[in-house]
């Protein structure tokens, strides 16, 4: 039986990939800050502050009982949000976004790392904010880049032992997450659904061919797919404009 561990399992997106997993007959652990409300018999809970390395530790020493000693997929899912010019936000409010979003990331991956395998999948959730850095959420936006970095980074260093390791970039998701007053929630609306975005992650752990295991990057709707594509081609400076039009 192939096994998932999930952080920030207890809702949104998290929750999504695991009921997703769950229905193809996997393993999977659900871990979570906040309690898990959902069960499965195949389904492993538990306590996880991403923040913490003892805590990493605890939770996938728990999950890995469960499954032989390994995991074929470790989906570093948790994140947060806080809105507002720079100026605005308290200075705990900075260090916790960093904190849970690049810190717990690399926490996760390096805890992670003694249970992957040669075809195990390392997936970090990015997002379309690391595109291009967003007025609005600053802090948030230069977390994903750091995650992207992360992700490109490990893609090389982990390769030579056949571990693959992947983002996945959406665009505005609907989960809590995407209750924040960014003026691109507005002019490019919170359309994508957590489901949709358990689906790319679903299709990007199981590559059809080599050519589609060499895939880094993964966006969800057409549009954050064509953001992505029109940035990777596009002068800087219309990148920006571009920006500014959406998210200014």
């Amino acid at each position: 039986m192939r096994s998932i561990f999930i952080s920030g399992a207890a809702a949104g997106i998290g929750r999504a990939v695991a009921e997703r997993f769950l229905s193809a007959g996997w393993m999977v652990g659900a871990y979570d800050i906040a309690p898990i409300e959902y069960q499965h018999k195949r389904l492993v809970t538990g306590y996880l502050d991403v923040t913490d390395p003892t805590s990493w530790d605890q939770a996938l020493g728990d999950f890995v009982r469960h499954t032989g000693g390994h995991i074929d997929v470790l989906d570093n899912n948790a994140g947060i949000i806080a809105d507002g010019n720079l100026q605005t936000l308290s200075p705990e409010q900075i260090r916790k976004q960093v904190d849970v979003n690049c810190t717990g990331v690399t926490l996760g991956a390096r805890a992670a790392r003694r249970y992957l395998r040669k075809g195990s999948t390392l997936v970090n959730m990015g997002s379309a904010s690391a595109i291009y850095g967003q007025p609005g959420i600053a802090v948030y936006s230069a977390s994903k880049f750091y995650v992207s970095g992360l992700t490109e980074a490990l893609n090389l260093e982990w390769s030579r032992d056949g571990i693959r390791v992947i983002d996945i970039c959406p665009l505005w998701t609907k989960t809590k997450l995407a209750d924040v007053k960014a003026k691109s929630t507005r002019r490019l609306g919170v359309r994508i659904t957590p489901e949709e975005v358990a689906k790319v992650l679903w299709e990007a752990v199981h590559p059809r061919n080599r050519w589609a295991r060499g895939k880094v990057h993964y966006g969800v709707s057409n549009l954050d797919k064509l953001l992505y594509y029109s940035a990777k081609c596009s002068p800087l400076r219309v990148v920006r404009l571009l920006t500014r039009l959406v998210a200014g």
